[in-house]
């Protein structure tokens, strides 16, 4: 199950996507990342939400499959955890992968679907409020291991959201680096 999970992490929506759209390839256009937020860059908001559900979906299939196998929560975990790291890791795309907001999103919300919709709707609110994806997801992803404790408090499942955490945010260093300077692109 977990081997399987990190293999579906691999697949990259936002190369996908933007190969089958005929758009270039999302690594070596706009931030150069293979996620939603630059596939709205580089080929619009079709392929953006593509993009998007496609990376949290391939979140989520591994998490209710290993669930439906009735998978004791450290498995669920690990699971959830290599499925995050095969996109941030894809073995079919060089392991040059995304940052992981959407695929951490699937699998948080498969493992406790009310962790998922408070991460949405902090992702939501703060992304109305500032305009800045980025910004929006490192706050939500900062916030997950804190609605995880409060939401689904098993030990494996507050490890799990808080690794996750820290690496979206080891992954969003550039984003952190321009929100310092002020640079930060905003939502159109």
């Amino acid at each position: 199950m977990i081997f399987t999970a990190y293999l579906m992490g691999s697949l990259s929506a936002a190369i996908i996507t933007c190969r089958l759209m005929g758009l270039p390839d999302p690594r070596t256009q706009g931030s150069n990342n293979p996620g939603a937020t630059n596939v709205l860059r580089v080929g619009g908001k079709k392929a953006a939400a593509i993009t998007l559900v496609g990376d949290a979906i391939k979140g989520v299939i591994p998490v209710l499959i290993a669930q439906w196998m009735a998978a004791p929560p450290h498995i669920l975990a690990l699971v959830a955890l290599a499925a995050f790291l095969g996109h941030l890791y894809p073995v079919f795309f060089g392991f040059r992968g995304g940052k992981g907001v959407a695929t951490a999103f699937g699998v948080l919300v498969a493992i406790a679907w009310p962790v998922g919709l408070a991460l949405l709707g902090t992702w939501l609110l703060l992304a109305k409020l500032f305009k800045i994806s980025s910004l929006s997801a490192l706050i939500a992803a900062g916030l997950s291991p804190l609605y995880v404790w409060l939401l689904e408090p098993q030990p494996e499942f507050i490890i799990l959201a808080t690794v996750i955490s820290i690496m979206l945010i080891w992954r969003h260093r550039s984003n952190i680096r321009e929100l310092m300077a002020g640079t930060e692109e905003k939502i159109h």
